[in-house]
């Protein structure tokens, strides 16, 4: 029977990357709570405004895409502010009553990504009343089709939809104007000038005045977004993004593994506050704001690509998993002819097909990480079934992996990955005017949902960015992401493996620097429509 889901229940941005569907900018505007009823009043005047997860699309039973939406969140001050009661405030999770700033050593932000460095909204977050982040609004503009391929048409079309952000912001403020002072808007977003701004805008990177999914490094960003029961997907996609099976097959995920009153991969439900109505159909999200050193980043590539067989592109191609003009999967194309077939397949593929190309692998012959190694991006956020060992049918003494293991265990082989993935939303914030350079305001808004923040989103930032030894890697972090250590006496290194029946030696990456560094961030629960309008009306009843 299929999963269902009660999609007008649930808020458009946790089934919807907005940017995929013809959003390409937005904006992200927080709030302060100085009245706990009239902070209830705003959120009933922005739940009339909520975009729901609703499919869009034409005919008499979709509705079409709205001009903007409009989405919101709250963390867990803001919800102390609203008046929940206790009982219901202390079924929260422990991270999300901490708050990301208290997290800090969980997720490694230290040196340069220490909260004494991130934007100052973010730095006196949980200081003092009158500068606690309690509310988060995100907008997001429409984009309307382009009349032609001309580069003016399509600056045209862009520009529509930073005016349709701006008319979904003007429309808030008059909410805010409204509630007379019992809710603050907060400032101290650092713009690209330096200069302090009211809201963090948002915008696809663009490229000959087209929007792109890339990010400032040049990589296509949001490939493998997990694919959960009840969302309305078309069945191919489910291939690469769902959970594989013992047989091959892929399926689903289980919604409890971000959605809370479902269960989830292990046949439970997540942890949840009280009473069930406030969490159902709601989760928890971590939102980061995440600093590219992109001068760094090039510099560092320069140097090596000069060196390692390949090149430069190969060698950014092993940094993430996936080479940078196409998103092609290292695994799948792995050197120049592997590479050339696949950019023709995928030249060839109509939508799906492509969607496929990008998704659909597995390591099962990559186990060495000779294609694509153990530290790069893709490996360490969802390693798939590369962590788990199964038994070959055909050679029941045959063992995937380093360890036997008993009769029957792993039927599903990513199990353990299936437990820590999460849905990826966001937008690049800034412009990067000189390549050379790492200064200016740039990088990528990181928008993570999940039902567990420390099985998932923790976990992968501790476990798998920060720390290499579930992949055999000791320290090793993650080459794009990870706080590598800049000490004189240990600086962080990585190893790019090589094919076992080679003679050629890995490669080592000495002296990795930091390519990214936080500067802000903060833990939220993006309730239900139901939820909302409870918080609204007061009537939050734990008993």
């Amino acid at each position: 029977m299929t999963y269902q889901l009660d999609l007008l229940d649930i808020q458009g941005n946790v089934l919807r990357a907005y940017g995929r569907f013809r959003y390409p900018a937005a904006r992200y505007v927080f709030f302060n709570i100085r009245d706990g009823a009239k902070g209830r009043a705003f959120v009933a005047a922005l739940t009339r405004r909520v975009t729901t997860a609703v499919q869009w699309g034409e005919g008499p039973d979709k509705l079409p895409p709205p001009e903007w939406t409009l989405n919101v969140a709250f963390n867990y001050q803001g919800l102390k502010e609203l008046d929940l009661p206790r009982e219901s405030l202390i079924g929260f999770s422990p991270e999300f009553v901490a708050g990301m700033k208290d997290r800090k050593d969980i997720l490694g932000d230290d040196g340069p990504s220490a909260p004494e460095h991130w934007d100052p909204i973010w730095q006196h977050n949980r200081e003092t009343r009158e500068h606690d982040v309690h509310i988060f609004v995100s907008i997001n503009g429409l984009m309307p089709l382009p009349k032609d391929a001309k580069p003016a048409a399509v600056q045209a079309a862009v520009n529509d939809a930073k005016a349709r952000v701006e008319a979904g912001y003007r429309w808030l403020l008059e909410q805010v104007a409204a509630q007379q002072g019992g809710v603050a808007l907060l400032g101290g977003h650092r713009g690209d000038n330096g200069e302090l701004l009211d809201y963090q805008d948002v915008q696809a990177v663009l490229e000959n005045g087209v929007p792109t999914s890339k990010e400032h490094f040049g990589y296509t960003d949001g490939i493998g977004d997990p694919v959960f029961e009840g969302v309305p997907y078309d069945a191919e996609r489910i291939n690469g993004r769902g959970k594989q099976l013992a047989n091959g097959q892929w399926a689903p995920l289980a919604a409890g593994e971000f959605l809370l009153g479902h269960t989830d991969e292990a046949l439970e439900y997540p942890p949840a506050p009280s009473p069930l109505l406030l969490a159902r159909n709601g989760t928890y999200m971590i939102y980061r704001k995440l600093h590219e050193n992109v001068g760094t980043f090039e510099r560092y590539l320069d140097e090596h690509g000069q060196r390692y067989p390949g090149g430069k592109e190969l060698l950014a191609a092993k940094f993430v998993g996936r080479w940078r003009d196409n998103g092609a999967p290292i695994v799948k194309a792995w050197d120049d002819a592997s590479k050339a077939r696949f950019d023709a397949d995928y030249k060839a593929a109509d939508g799906h097909g492509k969607d496929q190309l990008l998704s659909n692998f597995t390591y099962d012959e990559d186990m060495s990480g000779g294609r694509c190694p153990f530290s790069a991006h893709i490996r360490r956020i969802n390693p798939r079934a590369s962590l788990e060992f199964t038994r070959d049918e055909q050679d029941p003494a045959k063992v995937c992996g380093a360890f036997s293991v008993s009769e029957g265990a792993f039927d599903t082989p990513g199990a353990l990955a299936n437990r820590r993935r999460v849905l990826r939303r966001g937008l690049p914030y800034g412009t990067v005017k000189d390549r050379s350079r790492d200064d200016g305001n740039h990088g990528i808004i990181i928008m993570m949902l999940n039902a567990d923040i420390n099985r998932q989103f923790e976990f992968v930032q501790q476990q798998w960015i920060n720390y290499g030894n579930d992949f055999k890697a000791g320290n090793d972090k993650e080459i794009l992401l990870g706080n590598h250590s800049q000490s004189e006496h240990f600086p962080s290194k990585a190893v790019l493996q090589v094919d076992p029946a080679s003679d050629d030696a890995p490669y080592i990456l000495p002296r990795l620097p930091r390519f990214v560094e936080t500067r802000g961030g903060e833990y939220f629960f993006v309730p239900s429509l139901t939820a909302l309008r409870m918080i609204a009306a007061g009537t939050v009843d734990p008993t």
